[in-house]
């Protein structure tokens, strides 16, 4: 590549064996984005068709599982094409769209899992003010600031990072995730510094809250009968599945690269695969097999369908 090009695109190299997998990874890699919009889009759709689903619990499940629609339909198409081309490479604008998108919709995760604890809770631990607490209006609210608040956080480092100047043009990894701002020529203490302080709002705020939360139910539920015990454990115990096995993925991802720890290749290429496809798949997995309702309903869909 000449240096024109080189001050446009990035040469994406994390991939492994690629001239000899290449096939492989396609077929492997479509199969896996057709069943992860497959499985998310039927359970949304079955909360939106069935009355009885058209409560606050039901509607943060929908929010989560159309955010792993976005989360992959950002990532998913690029790197199918990657495994057909010659060249993996991409603009520097894409990739700083990349990188927004990424981890916006990452952050909203953890808000979006957040909302779901407190409407636990207060179901849980306050039911005669379950009514009056989530309501539809309250609810919008909490949807649009998991939303809304990552967006405009992420797009501050993406802005004061798209007039720098790049030294660097070989991306070590198949995405622009954090590892992108190695390639500036000055590392930024200030986006690094305030890097930390989304990591402390949007992820390590949520995840302590969920915490506290699900202490405080099971604490509570703990004195009741064991029927109690039973359902509170029930709807709980998905999303706190689902937020161990994100906040492990979102570790590696945002502590680990960004201390420059060195990978070998194939380490930083399978568990960059993992974020992609364990947690997009998991999720409508975990609902659709683990909540009563959910369940009952896909049931049924597929017994019509067979």
């Amino acid at each position: 590549m000449d240096d024109k090009v080189n001050v446009t695109f990035i040469l994406i190299d994390g991939y492994v064996e690629l001239h000899k997998y290449r096939y492989l990874y396609f077929v492997m890699m479509l199969t896996v984005y057709i069943l992860i919009m497959c499985c998310n889009s039927t359970i949304v759709y079955l909360i939106w068709n069935h009355q009885n689903l058209h409560k606050p619990m039901y509607i943060f499940i929908a929010a989560l599982l159309i955010n792993s629609v976005l989360f992959s339909t950002v990532n998913y198409p690029k790197l199918l094409i990657d495994f057909l081309s010659e060249r993996q490479i991409i603009s520097y604008s894409a990739c700083l769209f990349q990188y927004f998108a990424y981890y916006s919709l990452t952050a909203s995760e953890f808000l979006l899992l957040a909302a779901m604890s407190y409407d636990r809770y207060v179901s849980i631990c306050k039911p005669l003010q379950y009514q009056t607490i989530m309501t539809k209006t309250n609810v919008n609210v909490l949807l649009f600031v998991a939303w809304l608040v990552p967006a405009c956080q992420v797009a501050v480092p993406v802005v004061l990072s798209s007039p720098k100047k790049l030294c660097a043009f070989t991306l070590k990894g198949i995405m622009c995730n954090s590892t992108f701002q190695t390639l500036h020529c000055v590392k930024s203490t200030v986006l690094n510094v305030y890097g930390l302080v989304i990591l402390v709002i949007v992820v390590i705020s949520p995840t302590i809250f969920i915490l506290f939360t699900y202490t405080r139910i099971f604490i509570i539920t703990y004195r009741n009968s064991r029927e109690v015990r039973r359902k509170a454990a029930q709807t709980c115990l998905p999303h706190l599945i689902v937020l161990i096995n994100f906040s492990c993925l979102s570790v590696y991802d945002v502590l680990l690269l960004r201390m420059g720890t060195e990978f070998p290749k194939i380490v930083r290429f399978i568990m960059t695969l993992q974020i992609l496809i364990y947690h997009p798949l998991f999720n409508p997995i975990i609902y659709g097999l683990k909540m009563k309702e959910i369940y009952k309903h896909l049931k049924s869909l597929f017994s019509k369908m067979c």
